[in-house]
Order: structure tokens, then sequence, then C-alpha cells
């Protein structure tokens, strides 16, 4: 997948399927977008295109960092995503600039695929409504879909936020069509779990939403394989820590991974943070989380839940 971050300097040569969305998590409800139009693209011969915007338009925190949301939109098979950098110079562009200097001058859009609830331009003064007038005016067609719900909520990456924020990962991994995730750099920490004899991995993440502190079974993905392992977030109580961290213990792992990017898919939580005496009843405990990490991923590869 191609990105293009400054738009100024980037032109379409053919049509193109555009879909248009912050996409933040790419979730169920963005997932339908971007491959509905990923399909109708190949069957046009056209490009497909994802138009998402960053930081986000709301000011909201982020569910995914922006690499981790091009890595999930590139799997979804797109040929072009362009980032709009969502300065106070775009927010003021009006509704018609924005569809003629972009999707039509830049993008060539042949089709444009949105979310139901889709506003664009200065003061949010487009809607479905008027994107379908300009379609008319322009040459292009328009597909919105409605607003998903999970119960009586809709569908949202506020929803979801919220979900992973309170621990109740389930619900959040029915909505986003995979595990609950985090993406982060491996650093160097203080080497308190090296000494305990559990070598972790330090994770910093890249500004995304985190469960709750305690102990979780973990899968590790990077460099296009999956490993097994148990992780931990918290302030390290019995050594009187203040700061939160996030550390990975890789199941049968000794590579040097200081510097790589880590995806950690939090498969369900063991238990939650806890002081211990000493240093020895914590090992003690670590020794049972690991037996029961390993039981619990086991049954999960034998047995993934349906989303």
């Amino acid at each position: 997948m191609k990105v293009i971050n400054d738009i100024k300097d980037f032109k379409l040569t053919g049509k193109s399927v555009v879909a248009i969305g912050v996409f933040d998590g790419v979730h169920k409800a963005h997932r339908q977008i971007i491959s509905a139009a990923v399909k109708s693209a190949r069957v046009w011969k056209a490009r497909s295109v994802v138009l998402t915007f960053w930081p986000h338009p709301q000011g909201q925190a982020s569910l995914n960092s922006l690499a981790y949301r091009l890595r999930l939109i590139e799997e979804l098979g797109v040929d072009v995503c362009v980032v709009i950098r969502f300065t106070r110079r775009f927010a003021g562009i009006r509704a018609n600039d924005f569809v003629k200097g972009v999707l039509v001058d830049r993008l060539r859009a042949g089709a444009v695929f949105i979310g139901g609830n889709f506003r664009f331009g200065k003061n949010a003064e487009g809607n479905v409504r008027l994107l379908k007038k300009l379609s008319r005016f322009y040459g292009f067609q328009v597909r919105s879909f409605k607003v998903f719900k999970t119960g009586n909520a809709a569908i949202s990456s506020t929803l979801i936020r919220k979900l992973i924020s309170s621990g109740k990962l389930r619900p959040a991994e029915k909505i986003l069509m995979r595990p609950v995730s985090v993406l982060g750099t491996v650093i160097k920490g203080a080497s308190l779990a090296t000494q305990l004899g559990f070598p972790t991995a330090n994770i910093a993440a890249h500004h995304e939403v985190l469960p709750p502190a305690g102990i979780y079974a973990v899968q590790v993905f990077f460099d296009k394989q999956n490993y097994p392992a148990i992780c931990y977030i918290g302030k390290r109580p019995t050594f009187s820590g203040n700061n939160q961290n996030i550390e990975v213990h890789i199941f049968d792992f000794k590579k040097n991974i200081y510097g790589i990017d880590l995806e950690i898919q939090f498969i369900r939580k063991i238990r939650k943070e806890k002081k211990f005496s000493d240093p020895l009843a914590l090992i003690k405990q670590i020794k049972k989380d690991i037996i029961e990490a390993r039981n619990i991923l086991s049954a999960y590869h034998s047995c993934p839940p349906k989303s």
C-alpha cells in the first residue's frame, strides 16, 4: 500500500474508489466500508483509496496510533492511503472546495464510500445529503453505510475505548473483529524482571488505549511470526514504582529485539495487579501466571472464539 502524507504533491492518474473516514481502530463498521470500496475498485479496475485524518478531527485520544491504523488498513487490500493532517487550516476548507479540490481534482474519485454519519467541510457543514448532491454535479457515485449497533449502542471508537479501558476485552474484540491489541517499541528498562529470572521486553506504546493494570495472556507478533507470551501492565507496586509500565515476557525466547515494534494481542486477563510482601513471593506468583497463560493460549489456539 502506498501512503501519501502530503496530498498537495499528489495526483492520481485514472479513476479511484475512495473510502473516507477517521477509521480509528479499523473496527467492524470501518472494515465493511473499506472492504466494499476495495471490492468495487477491483471490479471497476480502478485504484482503491482510503482517505483518513490525523490527528482526530474531534480532538479525541486515538484508539490506535497512526502507524498501527495504516497497518490495519493495508491488511484489507487497499492500494493507496492518503493521510490528511487535520490542521486548523484544513478544518476551515468549505465542503464544496474539499470535494472539488481533493476528491475530484486530486483523487479522481469515481465513487466515494462513507459512513451514514459522515460530516465534512468548515464547521461540519457537509453531510451525506450534500455529498450526494455534489456528486451529481461532479460525476461520481456515493455509497453510504448505516450506523452499526451492538445492542442499543452505536458501534464507534468511543465505545471501544470505554470497553478496553474498563477491561471488557471480549465485547471490544467482537466489535474490532480481532483481539484487543497495542503496537509499541521495545525499549531498555530497569531489568527488574531479568533479575527475578523472567526477562521482559519493555514496551513504549504508540499513543494507544490500554487495558487496566494486571497480568494478561497475550500473543506477540513481529517479523511475520506469532509468539506466546505474558504481559504485565502496572506500576510495579512491589518495588514502590510510580510510572506505568508495559512488559512482555515471551516464552522460550532469547532474541535481541531492542528498537523493534511489537504488536501485542490481549487474549485474556489472568489477574489484577498486586503488591507482594517480597520478591520471592512475586517470583512464586509469576511462575503460576506463566503456567496459566500457557494453558489459556493453548486452548485459544485450539478453539479461538468467533467474532
